[in-house]
């Protein structure tokens, strides 16, 4: 099974995709989408939504993994995330990719076994359970990699039930 993760946001998109066999994880490829601050937001979103589509398109992933979207205080940075957000789950909806989201505590339990790890822990355990040599930047990167650790660990039977269906091992 391949897993593309994807840490939201409109100034920068982390992405992973990570295949999963035999229980092993071994990432296929990994960056970020970047735009540039100053930017005209509608140009950004974009820009983002073009490089989802190409994204999709190469890494030909069988499902989407992202991040639920939280926030605290700062409504208006919630607010752009969420419509980058949009355009991501549009894209992968257009490609026929199924999506499934996930919580900060849900990605911190299925990667490192604790609810409360601190993100360099989360980063860690990322990087160890990928055998990559460092931590991969930006954060959003690493996280969006262990977003697709995350659906491989979380997914339980539906997982099981989709790899026997396709025939995955």
């Amino acid at each position: 099974m391949v897993v593309l993760g994807i840490d939201p946001g409109y100034a920068i998109v982390g992405w992973g995709v990570v295949e999963y066999v035999d229980h092993i994880h071994r990432p296929l490829a990994f960056g970020a989408i970047t735009t540039e601050a100053h930017t005209d937001f509608n140009d950004r979103l974009s820009r983002i939504y073009d490089d989802m589509v190409e994204l999709l398109s190469r890494s030909r992933p069988d499902v989407l993994s992202i991040e639920k979207l939280y926030f605290n205080t700062n409504t208006t940075t919630a607010i752009q995330v969420a419509q980058a957000r949009g355009v991501i789950l549009l894209a992968a909806v257009q490609a026929g990719v199924a999506v499934h989201e996930y919580t900060p505590l849900q990605v911190k339990t299925a990667v490192t076994g604790y609810g409360r790890a601190l993100k360099p822990q989360v980063m860690e355990m990322t990087r160890r359970l990928l055998h990559l040599k460092e931590v991969p930047k930006p954060d959003d990167t690493a996280d969006a990699l262990a977003l697709a650790i995350t659906h491989t660990q979380s997914a339980g039977s539906d997982l099981r039930a989709y790899m026997k269906q396709k025939g995955i091992k």
